[in-house]
């Protein structure tokens, strides 16, 4: 009994040894590595580049090697992109454990920026879909930079007539995200009550409007400055938190679509129908354990409830991208621009965009 405590014992130290060191490993912040140079001969371009993790002030506009399209690429001449707050989780590499995948230490890429919107340049010869002129949007990262170079094969589609770059640009992370949630993991449908909570934001005011145009009941979550405009994007209701607390209500949703995480798992599920679902989408900040607590509990207690709780991660896909264009361009959704920022801003967008207050999308001029 006391070989077996003493190899249990030890089993146990070696774990916490591993998760200690590891924590070790993917915390460490590496300092800012010197500017390449760029080859004197070569076409250059603005782009925003950052090589280590921290604050806005690691971000730098430079002039960089303008990029050439292999065979099955396309170049694309930046008109707008906007700003979400996966950008400066990416530039800040928290929580840590996604530098595991973004780079631990130093970012593996260090372009910014995911949502672009603009015209075609070039080409490869094995291109099919377009071709330079072309009017295109979509998700690649790099995009705060006057030239991106994506694969046809990826997020990129083309931009419908009567919608502009500045609200193509605004799309493809926040309104996807959106539409994945309602939809895919939501199943939201006609006549159903969907409730939003953080309606006001980026993937909130979509939210809305996309629930609303598949024939839900709409109530949506925000503050008091923002319950006009969430009630202007066709909620039934709207909750302004600083006055009133949608859990304790009477209320019984099929559905609900959490940004925010300020309520518990079982708060929501006391409001939830008996077959609802929860999809979490977002929740609170932190560099270890804080962005993890609900996902983890969501995946412990999900077994044991019929309401079912879903973690979304959100994709880059054509043809959603497409669909959230035409509900544009039908009219159904209309992007929310808050604020508009220069290139050379885009300290100071970011920045707004870590505060957390942001009425819909931020955007980036060129």
């Amino acid at each position: 009994m006391k070989l077996r405590y003493k190899i249990v014992s030890g089993l146990f130290g070696l774990l916490v040894l591993a998760v200690a060191a590891l924590a070790i490993v993917i915390g460490y912040t590496a300092p800012c590595g010197p500017v390449p140079e760029t080859a004197s001969a070569a076409v250059q371009m603005k782009a925003v580049v950052y090589r280590c993790y921290g604050s806005p002030d690691v971000l730098a506009l430079e002039d960089v090697a303008r990029p050439k399209p292999g065979d099955n690429e396309v170049l694309v001449r930046v008109e707008a992109a906007s700003v979400n707050p996966l950008d400066w989780h990416h530039m800040r590499g928290s929580p840590y454990f996604m530098r595991l995948s973004s780079g631990v230490g130093s970012p593996k890429d260090d372009r910014m920026g995911v949502d672009f919107a603009g015209v075609v340049a070039a080409v490869g010869e094995q291109v099919t879909e377009f071709k330079p002129g072309d009017e295109v949007f979509g998700g690649r990262s790099g995009a705060f930079a006057e030239y991106v170079l994506i694969p046809e094969h990826r997020a990129i589609a083309h931009k419908p007539a009567g919608v502009s770059f500045e609200q193509a640009a605004s799309l493809p992370i926040a309104a996807l995200t959106a539409l994945q949630a309602l939809r895919d993991k939501g199943d939201l449908q006609p006549g159903q009550k969907v409730l939003i909570n953080g309606a006001s934001g980026g993937v909130g005011t979509f939210a809305v409007q996309i629930a609303k145009s598949m024939g839900a009941e709409v109530h949506g979550v925000c503050s008091t400055r923002n319950v006009e405009l969430v009630r202007s994007l066709g909620a039934d209701r709207v909750w302004d938190y600083k006055k009133e607390d949608y859990t304790e209500s009477d209320e019984v949703y099929d559905l609900i679509i959490d940004m925010v995480g300020n309520h518990s798992l079982s708060k929501n599920r006391s409001v939830m129908s008996a077959q609802g679902r929860l999809v979490i989408v977002g929740g609170p900040s932190g560099n270890w354990l804080g962005p993890m607590k609900r996902p983890v509990a969501a995946l412990l207690s999900g077994p044991f409830v019929d309401q079912e709780l879903i973690i979304l991660l959100a994709r880059l896909r054509k043809d959603d991208l497409t669909e959230v264009a035409g509900l544009v361009q039908s009219g159904a959704v209309r992007p929310v621009i808050d604020r508009r920022f220069a290139l050379q801003d885009v300290k100071a967008a970011i920045t707004y965009s870590e505060e957390g207050r942001a009425r819909g999308k931020i955007l980036i001029e060129f």
